[in-house]
């Protein structure tokens, strides 16, 4: 609701719905979100109506991660604070506990994936081994990255997670850290502003064309993911109807073979039949025949 000051309301309303757009299987997002950021701007929140239509659709495999936080809150934090002790270790360089922690992340890492594809299925999305994939390397990141961890237990990832390539032994990732500039020898720092500010405009136009195309490439992955999982879909529907074509068929084939042994016994039953109708005539003609002899000595007895 609208405040009398005319602001919008509380966070509160807007993670509420945030949690309810992420909880969602990601070809239901786009139209909820739409309906959540409409509902929004016609009660004059416009800052909540931006915010929501700022979210971004996950793909299935960011979607299929935050199903295993919601679905599985005493196995995520546990996840969590192996991910904590992991990066502890390296910081601290402590072999023993290290080559201990990294084999039951190796474990962990395998039975969360396994129970993360068993939770998509049964919520009606089946995870194609690539998806599947993806789902490791997040939760390979959740343990390696302090922010691929806060993301992750967010509830809200939005695309596949890449850890970096060793443990930071500071709060950020060496993955996501910043690029540094170089101290600029003594003659650049003295170079015309106007070429530092052309310099700056060029910055400025690559990193921006760095975001378009990392927004081209999230939505490349979940149009890919999309195919992959209709593909599955698909798969699963075509072995449902060939095990049941191969049941009509074993059924067929049984409904033949009764047919056929009715017809052996139908043909057994009328030769029975007409041996039964041949008998009866020549039990009939000798009858005949019997009273027609009894008749001609009873005349003969006269």
């Amino acid at each position: 609701m609208r405040r009398e000051d005319g602001r919008d309301g509380g966070d509160g309303e807007v993670e509420a719905v945030l949690d309810e757009l992420y909880a969602l299987p990601p070809s239901d997002f786009v139209a909820r979100r739409e309906e959540r950021a409409a509902a929004a701007r016609t009660e004059g929140r416009a800052d909540d109506a931006r915010r929501l239509h700022a979210a971004r659709r996950p793909t299935l495999a960011a979607w299929a991660a935050n199903l295993l936080r919601r679905s599985r809150p005493d196995e995520a934090r546990q996840f969590l604070e192996l991910g904590r002790a992991l990066r502890e270790a390296h910081a601290t360089l402590d072999p023993s506990a290290l080559k201990e922690l990294s084999a039951q992340r190796r474990r962990i890492v395998s039975e969360l994936s396994r129970q993360t594809a068993g939770l998509a299925r049964e919520a009606g999305h089946p995870l194609s081994d690539a998806v599947r994939r993806d789902v490791e390397t997040t939760l390979r990141a959740v343990l390696a990255d302090p922010e691929a961890a806060a993301l992750w237990d967010s509830g809200r990832t939005e695309s596949a997670l890449t850890p970096p390539s060793g443990f930071a032994a500071t709060a950020e990732s060496p993955a996501r850290e910043a690029p540094r500039t170089p101290s600029a020898p003594a003659q650049q720092r003295d170079e015309p502003a106007e070429r530092r500010a052309e310099r700056q405009r060029r910055l400025d136009r690559a990193r921006e064309a760095a975001r378009e195309a990392e927004e081209r490439l999230h939505d490349r992955r979940t149009e890919h993911e999309d195919a992959g999982a209709s593909l599955e879909r698909a798969r699963e529907r075509h072995r449902e109807a060939g095990r049941r074509v191969s049941a009509l068929e074993e059924q067929l084939r049984e409904a033949q073979r009764e047919f056929e042994r009715a017809e052996r016994k139908r043909q057994e039953a009328g030769a029975r039949e007409g041996a039964a109708s041949e008998a009866l005539a020549r039990a009939g003609r000798e009858a005949r025949e019997a009273v027609r002899e009894a008749e001609r000595a009873a005349k003969g007895a006269r």
